[in-house]
């Protein structure tokens, strides 16, 4: 292979700039040529010093598909960075861009480091099933302590450069010119080495508490990491890092690694949308957002904490009011967490206008409706929006369920309608599913995607079908665990084995949070749609005729006591086997595994019938709505992934159970095109 780094010289100083254009950065090839380089620098007596330059544009090549795919083997970073350090000059790493995982690895070998405004760093290979592989383990307790080290590693977090010098994890930040920002600081250090990985730890007096915190609920692969974290300046250097790299490759192919490696790539690829699209999207610099309650107020402070300006338009002036109090909450929150300095937090109150007319939203580029979720009231007003926004103005709705072409009809430019569906609260939640209406043109899509970016969300593209990717999803895993409360599980039964599998919550302790009215609402509205010959719970009506909506009145599937505690109710139960006998059905025990194949397998199937109808683009597309939407555990890749790890016939037998004990309205999903039993596929 030829040299595939650039080496410059400026005096007496090496520059060294890693060529990152290429898909296989870090692989065996590469980095034995990266080795020669510093060999090269390393013995020229003229040289007295090396920048050696990091990051790229497009994240750590350690996290592209060919780093995921490329084995393990004796030539790594870990001899790269001993080359490094057994050097006799030193070394600067010019941090530019995205130094993440391999990369910070990479720099923390070199004596010191410099990185350009708005660059970021960070070790977050616990984010995929793995701990550091190249000393980070090590080398960073002994740059900002055992604490802050898993603080840090465990939580996968990436840091901007300006937060990353008050923590000492760059030793300055170039204000200009980053080449030689870290000529001078070679020259400086000229005759002298600073090995990090020779400092002493400095002493802790919340490690445990640091350990503590990281470690509930955490994954095997983030406990390894607090151990060899815990371990730095307890054991040799080397011993360190031996056990460190030991861990790492043991872990790379681990099944929570693949599925973790599996959910990253899918988010990536999720988030360019449909293949081939070339438009590009509309500039927005004005952000219009129909409705306060709630959603409309989430929508609201995200763009204002993005920077952007809002009119926020109710008709309703009490409405308004209220919501803008909920918008100055939230920011003044986001204050109080750290998430925002005080000042950008009353800057972002600054930038939001509000009206009561729609004319107030003339001059905006983009506007989201998210008033009530009823098809004639949306409609209503997307048939006023025509007269008052610009010819290029984009508009999106917020529906969860609701068909936007019948909306986009209402309007003179269907093709600039489409759908974002934020998810509650809307500020905090990461997952947009971007929806393409029949007529949404690549202009308008782009747009929507271009948004999410901004907005810091992960996007999943969707066609236009009700409940879209993830609310049709999550209704056919609902539909599978009422079935088994008639078949004989009750609400804590199917939640304990639900949870146990990963789920932060069950289904009946979801259905309570977030309030049984509301699907309870949507059930009465499409009672004419409904085959009566499909299977149809009455549990759920019933304890809405009731008024038993959830942990808002105190009672639901459950019964909550003052400190909001959930806890078994007899007069459910009763309720619950009242209805089977109702429908002569013998109840008998499920296990918990049972359980869980009923309900996952009711998610797959449903899955392979969104892919057969083109409203996911792809498989994968399915993994990152519900793993970033609905709870589904991340270590597990998201359904589509769990189920190609699965026994294809046994799958595809309780998929059909489940198809069967719905109804005619249920389809049998063709689990194929999903790649269970093939192999795989996106």
């Amino acid at each position: 292979m030829d040299r595939p780094d650039q080496i410059e010289r400026d005096a007496t100083i090496a520059v060294l700039e890693i060529d990152t254009g290429s898909r296989d950065t870090w692989s065996t090839d590469r980095l034995d040529a990266l080795l020669r380089d510093i060999e090269t620098v390393a013995s020229d007596d003229g040289i007295g010093g090396v920048v050696l330059i990091v990051g790229g544009d497009d994240g750590s090549p350690g996290r592209d598909r060919a780093a995921h795919q490329m084995p393990v083997g004796p030539s790594c970073m870990g001899r790269v960075i001993a080359a490094i350090e057994m050097a006799g000059k030193p070394f600067v790493a010019a941090v530019q861009g995205v130094a993440l995982d391999d990369w910070y690895e990479l720099a923390l070998g070199c004596d010191a480091r410099v990185a350009t405004p708005g660059a970021r760093v960070g070790l977050t290979q616990c984010a995929r099933g793995v701990v550091p592989g190249a000393g980070g383990t090590q080398r960073l307790p002994r740059l900002v302590g055992r604490a802050e080290a898993i603080r840090l590693i465990a939580g996968a977090t990436e840091v901007t450069a300006e937060k990353a010098l008050g923590l000492g994890l760059v030793d300055a930040v170039a204000a200009q010119d980053l080449q030689r920002a870290g000529i001078l600081m070679a020259r400086d250090m000229a005759g002298t080495k600073r090995r990090l990985i020779d400092r002493p730890v400095p002493d802790d007096v919340d490690v445990d508490a640091a350990a503590e915190s990281a470690s509930r609920k955490a994954r095997p692969h983030v406990l390894a990491a607090i151990h060899h974290i815990r371990e730095a300046g307890t054991i040799t250097a080397r011993d360190g890092l031996d056990a460190e790299r030991a861990t790492a490759e043991r872990m790379h192919e681990t099944p929570e690694a693949t599925a973790l490696r599996h959910i990253f790539l899918a988010e990536r690829e999720a988030a360019r949308g449909m293949p081939g699209r070339e438009a590009a999207p509309v500039p927005v610099d004005l952000f219009g957002v129909i409705g306060s309650g709630t959603m409309g107020a989430g929508i609201a402070t995200a763009i204002l904490q993005v920077g952007k300006p809002v009119v926020l338009m109710d008709a309703n002036a009490d409405a308004l009011a209220k919501g803008v109090a909920r918008i100055e909450d939230a920011i003044d929150g986001a204050v109080a967490r750290g998430r925002l300095s005080r000042p950008d937090g009353e800057a972002a109150k600054g930038r939001l206008t509000t009206g009561t007319e729609l004319s107030a939203l003339a001059r905006c580029d983009l506007v989201i409706e998210a008033v009530f979720e009823d098809q004639r009231v949306k409609e209503e007003l997307f048939g006023k929006l025509g007269a008052v926004l610009g010819a290029d103005a984009v508009v999106a709705t917020n529906t969860s369920y609701l068909d936007i072409d019948r909306m986009a009809a209402k309007v003179p430019r269907p093709e600039h309608v489409i759908g974002l569906h934020f998810f509650s609260p809307a500020h905090i939640m990461k997952l947009l599913e971007v929806v393409r209406g029949s007529a949404s043109g690549d202009r308008a899509m782009a747009t929507g995607l271009g948004v999410a970016g901004l907005l810091g969300k992960q996007p999943v593209e969707a066609a236009n079908s009700f409940g879209f990717i993830g609310n049709r999803i999550y209704a056919a895993y609902r539909a599978a665990c009422e079935f088994l409360l008639e078949d004989g599980a009750l609400p804590h039964e199917v939640d304990r084995a639900l949870e146990a599998f990963g789920f932060a919550m069950g289904p009946f302790a979801v259905a309570d949070l977030s309030g049984l009215d509301i699907a309870w609402t949507m059930r009465r509205q499409r009672v004419a749609d409904r085959d009566p010959q499909d299977r149809y719970v009455h549990i759920p009506d019933r304890l809405c005729e009731a008024g038993r909506f959830g942990r808002k009145t105190g009672a639901g599937y459950y019964r909550y006591d003052a400190d909001g505690a959930r806890h078994r109710d007899p007069e459910v139960e009763a309720l619950i086997i009242a209805a089977s006998a109702e429908k002569g059905i013998a109840r008998h025990s499920l296990a918990a595994l049972d359980i869980q194949r009923r309900a996952l397998a009711a998610m797959v199937n449903e899955a392979a019938c969104i892919v057969a109808e083109g409203v996911a683009l792809r498989p994968s597309d399915i993994d990152v709505v519900m793993v970033n939407g609905y709870g589904f555990p991340r270590w597990t890749g998201g359904p589509v992934h769990w189920a190609r790890q699965q026994a294809p016939e046994a799958l595809a037998d309780d998929c059909a159970r489940f198809a069967m004990d719905a109804g005619p309205g249920r389809q049998n999903g063709d689990l194929r095109l999903l790649g269970v039993g093939s192999g795989g596929t996106k």
